[in-house]
């Protein structure tokens, strides 16, 4: 008897905070893949990230605890990682990457990348997905413009990061405005 061996996908972003164009590309990459863990980038290269690391954590396990989000919670895990994702893949035995794509300006990035990524590991392959078309414009910062200016997130976010994301800027306006004399 050949038994299969256990795929393992690794879907690596920022997730600051995560669009419901992440749970879309999720959603396809459980359709292909066993298990899927969803990498939090503890990304020293963005500016000022609006989340911790441990925030994205606890807001995208809460997300996938929603059952209108159709996904398989036993086949996902979040957690953060640091460095190399090529590494981290090795590390949790996965077989892909996966990088979402949303417009045409993503693919030279996103084709740099995982040309280095199979320089560094030719055992992970990358797979690209791309985000359904309803949410080719939405990403995490934009989300996080909008929701700044106090503009409507909701259709582009789960409920429970529309209401963190509400929470946090909220929290920033009734900080005090330090007086300049």
């Amino acid at each position: 008897m050949i038994t299969r061996k256990r795929t393992i996908a690794i879907y690596p972003g920022s997730f600051d905070p995560l669009t419901n164009g992440h749970l879309d590309v999720i959603r396809r990459a459980q359709e292909i893949f066993d298990h899927v863990i969803v990498g939090v980038l503890n990304n020293l290269s963005k500016k000022t990230p609006l989340f911790s690391p441990e925030e994205r954590i606890s807001i995208i396990k809460e997300c996938f605890e929603d059952p209108s989000v159709e996904l398989d919670p036993a086949r996902i895990e979040v957690e953060t990682f640091d460095g190399l994702v090529v590494e981290y893949a090795r590390m949790k035995k996965a077989v892909a990457i996966i990088r979402g794509m949303r417009a045409l300006s993503d693919f030279e990035t996103e084709f740099q990348m995982a040309l280095m990524n199979r320089e560094l590991n030719r055992e992970v392959q990358s797979v690209f997905l791309m985000t359904g078309s309803r949410w080719i414009f939405t990403s995490s910062s934009i989300i996080k413009e909008v929701a700044r200016f106090g503009g409507d997130i909701s259709d582009m976010v789960p409920k429970p990061v529309e209401r963190r994301v509400k929470e946090k800027f909220a929290q920033t306006r009734e900080r005090p405005v330090a007086n300049s004399k």
